[in-house]
């Protein structure tokens, strides 16, 4: 006998995830089964889950704030500067997104 599982996933990601396993020689659900069956086997996830240890946000203090306004002057006023929807296309270019 066997169960079947439904997951909704986002569209992009479900693509995404058929390409990567379809390259990998397998498809979507031969690798959750191959997930599912190593959670099993190890009593836990597959693979470390962890909380990330470097916080990108660390407050900056007032002194530190003030000195990267400052360069962020400079550079503007060196035109050392970049459109934002250029600054975004490129990084969805290079993460795939």
């Amino acid at each position: 006998m066997s169960s079947t599982i439904q997951v909704r996933i986002d569209d992009e990601l479900k693509n995404k995830s058929d390409r990567l396993f379809k390259e990998l020689g397998t498809d979507t659900t031969s690798a959750i089964r191959m997930f599912l069956t190593q959670a099993v086997a190890v009593n836990g996830f597959p693979f470390s889950i962890k909380k990330r240890d470097d916080n990108l946000f660390t407050p900056l203090s007032e002194k530190e704030m003030l000195a990267r306004l400052e360069q962020s002057r400079n550079h503007a006023n060196q035109g050392l500067l970049r459109d934002a929807d250029d600054v975004i296309s490129d990084m969805r270019k290079r993460y795939d997104l």
